[in-house]
């Protein structure tokens, strides 16, 4: 009996047992319902490469789909208070930010990198959905402002990814205030020259959208995005009429004029780099000034030579070259040698 005990059962058993599956080795298109293999949607930017529908993305696999061989160093974010008005709900709000950061494993909704974008360097501040609906409260204020200013200080352009459902609740008055200073911060950046890009991705809403999500110099938008203020329910409920169908989605906004460009999620990194090329490419009028400083130093006797920046600006706009080139010369007066 030992011997059919301890050796045969056993065997006859690890036949015939059920395998575990792992829960997370597929998962279902929110979409067309379609099961996708985790391995194939992570390759594919977690689209559903059957209908096309954009998953939310973690802002870890965001940043290191945007940056040059996914290589950027993570920027510390200043701690803020984190409970400032001892809210209470349901549960108590130190409770609800501690199962999220034990959920995401990060200190709050927002993520900021720095790195190179195309050969640029960039500084990129990406959302958490996961983290309490991407909601925006004290720490996502600083963040942004800490994004803002370490873009001044690097030259670099400053691109926003918000996944946001607006303002956090539990911060009252005080999520509001972020509002107006993350408002400053792009203005930090407008001021420097610097280009301000916004990814508009699923969704973006409430204070978010009211703020800096709408202030880009270039607006950029996910395929399928919600993007807007208060909900489709919210407005029917208030005008008492039917919304025309896909309102508020990316497509529906680019009709209207509400963004600039709506692409795919694997387009999305080469349209950044072409983008940022544009924008950062010096500027043709600071290359006349640095010819007119040339000119009046030769007339002055001293040895006039090209600055280093001009000429490579006016190798960067052949076609003011050329049209420069090509004006016809001043007719010459009576009377001059």
């Amino acid at each position: 009996m030992n011997w059919l005990t301890n050796y045969v059962r056993p065997k006859i058993r690890a036949l015939y047992a059920r395998k575990e599956v792992p829960d997370n080795l597929w998962h279902k298109c929110p979409s067309c319902e379609s099961m996708l293999f985790h391995r194939e949607l992570e390759e594919n930017l977690h689209v559903c490469q059957h209908c096309g529908f954009h998953m939310r993305l973690d802002p870890i696999k965001r940043l290191e789909s945007m940056f040059d061989d996914g290589a950027y160093e993570g920027v510390e974010l200043p701690k803020s208070v984190a409970d400032p008005l001892k809210f209470r709900d349901q549960k108590r709000y130190t409770d609800r930010l501690k199962e999220a950061q034990t959920k995401t494993g990060r200190t709050d909704a927002i993520v900021v990198g720095e790195g190179r974008i195309g050969g640029h360097a960039a500084v990129v501040a990406a959302f958490d959905f996961g983290f309490m609906g991407g909601s925006m409260g004290i720490a996502v204020g600083e963040g942004l402002l800490t994004a803002a200013r370490l873009a001044v200080a690097k030259n670099a352009p400053l691109i926003v990814v918000p996944a946001s459902g607006g303002a956090r609740m539990q911060e009252g008055i005080l999520s509001l205030m972020q509002m107006p200073r993350t408002t400053i911060a792009v203005e930090m950046v407008k001021e420097a020259g610097l280009p301000y890009i916004v990814v508009l991705t699923d969704p973006t809403t409430g204070g978010v959208t009211a703020s800096f999500a709408m202030l880009g110099d270039i607006h950029i938008a996910e395929k399928g995005a919600q993007i807007g203020f208060a909900g489709a329910r919210v407005i029917e409920s208030t005008i008492r009429e039917t919304l025309p169908e896909g309102f508020q989605r990316s497509e529906y906004l680019l009709e209207h004029g509400m963004v600039d460009m709506v692409v795919h999620r694997r387009d999305l990194r080469p349209t950044l780099v072409r983008t940022i090329g544009l924008l950062m490419t010096p500027r043709i009028d600071a290359v006349v000034e640095d010819i007119d400083l040339t000119a009046a130093e030769a007339a002055d006797g001293e040895p006039a030579q090209m600055p280093q920046t001009a000429t490579q600006a006016t190798a960067a706009h052949p076609v003011a070259t050329q049209q420069a080139s090509s004006q016809p010369a001043a007719p010459v007066q009576a009377g001059d040698d």
